[in-house]
């Protein structure tokens, strides 16, 4: 997403551990190396996958394990992440469904995948990553899970001060029926891309007891997703300053965006400087129908009273922009600045509602 106000350009210093449980997920690599297409009908992988820095699994990067399930498989695909700090991108392709990646530290900050692209970094043909192309790790298959791993973007904004395109991926899906369990995503602009194959194309997330830090636009993206019982850090930016934005939905009209639920909003910043969101109309596309609903959660002082905000000149109030029950100091009263569900209204905005026939 286009940077507004100055990006912070924090170096995102997160060690973070991939502990998933047994049969928690399947990672595919972000490297260009091409998988052939399965002349079977159906793949199965032969064995799950240990990714290790010291020689002692099956790998010792994340993208050769990825690299090694077949692509077609149609069975889950375990790789389990030993301590350690990965410094690679990674990349599971659309044709290497099943995936379960999982850290097998005692928590998420004994796993980490880190890298520091960003929209603006040269690639090695002259071109630049753009914000997409930025993440260190890229989920394109469905069915895709990853328990108690840390996926990081470390992009430095400080030392490339003169360099344009901030944003910074940690973690971008792309695909149907995601489930994200005890991770960590951290990085500064645009952390977490949550996306769809395509403008028209369904794309479920869910995500639990799992904490996501950013400060600008650092949940963007078309996906329908669900972000339940889990910690949301806004952060300062580069300079110290407190500012940004929790949200940025881009959701078509026939699809739900993002539900925030049974959650906490907080952060060591300022009071009253952070909005809950704002409506992103990727490439000025005026029939998008952003969407960002945030209920029953804990909000600190950190939010705005009036909290949400216009972008590149769509309003919010054209948008489906709302809060039910929310408590905490960041919390309000319902007025023409903040929307509040009924009661009746919020029986319409549920878990079960927005993942419909999927049980995560």
């Amino acid at each position: 997403m286009n940077p507004t106000p100055h990006r912070r350009g924090r170096r995102a210093a997160v060690l973070t551990t991939l502990a998933v449980a047994a049969g928690a997920l399947l990672v595919t690599g972000q490297t260009a190396q091409a998988t052939a297409t399965p002349t079977a009908s159906d793949v199965t992988a032969a064995v799950d996958l240990v990714v290790a820095k010291d020689g002692s699994g099956t790998h010792t990067t994340v993208q050769a394990a990825v690299n090694a399930v077949p692509a077609g498989n149609t069975s889950p695909v375990t790789i389990t992440v030993r301590p350690g700090t990965y410094r690679e991108t990674v990349q599971i392709p659309s044709s290497k469904p099943h995936i379960r990646l999982v850290g097998s530290g005692s928590s998420p900050s004994q796993v980490t995948i880190v890298y520091n692209n960003s929209a603006g970094t040269t690639r090695p043909d002259g071109s630049t990553y753009g914000t997409s192309g930025s993440a260190t790790f890229m989920a394109d298959a469905n069915d895709f899970q990853a328990r108690n791993i840390t996926f990081a973007n470390d992009f430095d904004e400080v030392a490339h001060a003169n360099q344009s395109g901030h944003q910074a991926v940690a973690l971008r899906t792309r695909a149907d029926r995601i489930r994200l369990e005890n991770v960590v995503v951290t990085g500064d602009q645009d952390t977490l891309l949550l996306d769809t194959a395509g403008r028209d194309t369904r794309g479920r997330v869910y995500i639990t007891g799992s904490t996501i830090r950013g400060n600008v636009d650092f949940i963007f993206g078309r996906a329908t997703a669900v972000i339940t019982n889990s910690r949301i850090e806004v952060t300062r930016r580069p300079d110290g300053s407190s500012g940004g934005y929790v949200m940025a939905p881009s959701t078509a009209p026939q699809f739900n965006g993002f539900l925030i639920t049974n959650s906490t909003i907080t952060g060591s910043v300022s009071d009253r400087t952070y909005y809950l969101g704002r409506p992103w109309h990727a490439g000025g596309d005026a029939s998008l129908d952003p969407q960002g609903i945030v209920r029953n959660t804990q909000l600190s002082a950190a939010v705005r009273t009036t909290p949400w905000t216009d972008m590149s000149g769509f309003s919010w109030r054209d948008d489906r922009f709302a809060e039910h029950r929310n408590t905490g100091p960041g919390s309000g009263s319902a007025s023409a600045d903040r929307p509040q569900l009924t009661d009746a209204q919020a029986t319409a905005y549920t878990q079960a509602v927005w993942l419909g026939d999927w049980t995560p």
